[in-house]
């Protein structure tokens, strides 16, 4: 049975449909497979009231952070680059041993500030390895939920249903 629930981004917590003070968000827990479903209307509002760093370039984890990367990036009006860096299997199991770089755009010029970014970060094995290919950058590290230098949903540990990962 799905239970409605609004976010607050304020405080970071969940409350049942009936207690939400103007809706800022209207979602739903699946109770089965403890999922929280957030819409884009939710994370650019909870991104607009996050205190972002100040950076020179924002760099996305391809494929799960594009999305949030393109976000940041359009919203601190700082340029994008990418690198598409595989390491889990769509059920989220481990596909390799360690993660893979499979390509990448033109990254930032040394002795940048970087931003960079993925959906979550669990075992931070992806985020500690795209470090390591920023090695001449002082990196700041964004997830939307996870562990990082900075977490936009620090109170969610459940599974999310991101709005970009339509029939996933």
């Amino acid at each position: 049975m799905r239970r409605q629930v609004c976010y607050l981004a304020e405080s970071g917590t969940l409350l049942d449909y009936g207690e939400c003070p103007g809706m800022i968000w209207n979602g739903k827990v699946d109770r089965m497979n403890d999922k929280v479903s957030l819409n884009f209307l939710t994370i650019s509002q909870a991104l607009k009231s996050f205190s972002i760093p100040e950076v020179d370039h924002v760099v996305g984890i391809a494929t799960g952070g594009v999305i949030p990367a393109s976000l940041v990036a359009h919203q601190i009006n700082r340029p994008l680059s990418l690198m598409h860096i595989n390491y889990r299997a769509p059920d989220n199991s481990p596909r390799h041993a360690e993660p893979v770089l499979v390509s990448w755009q033109p990254l930032p010029k040394e002795g940048q500030r970087i931003l960079l970014v993925d959906e979550v970060s669990v075992s931070g094995k992806t985020m500690d390895f795209a470090q390591t290919l920023l090695k001449d950058q002082m990196v700041f590290t964004l997830v939307l939920k996870g562990k990082a230098d900075y977490v936009l949903f620090p109170d969610i540990d459940s599974c999310v249903n991101w709005p970009w990962k339509v029939g996933i």
